[in-house]
């Protein structure tokens, strides 16, 4: 999903590295995503995404969603 905009991150949860992303497109289980602020890029496939504490497959957008990540993310950075 590279260039598109799918969402921000509004929270991240260092022990369990997950990041909170509000969506303002829809996103899938196998999507590939970056997030990014200032000098900060990481990129990776969506490998398992929750709602309410219940795993899910597709978000639309609007939903905040927990993304289980491979390193840290910092709050605002913009999720593609």
């Amino acid at each position: 999903m590279a260039d598109t905009q799918v969402g921000e991150v509004i929270h991240f949860y260092d022990k369990i590295q997950v990041a909170i992303v509000r969506l303002t497109k829809t996103l899938k289980v196998g999507d590939t995503i970056k997030f990014k602020l200032h000098d900060q890029e990481v990129t990776q496939p969506v490998e398992s995404m929750e709602l309410d504490h219940q795993k899910i497959t597709t978000a639309p957008a609007g939903d905040e969603i927990g993304i289980k990540v491979n390193e840290p993310i910092k709050p605002k950075a913009q999720v593609f």
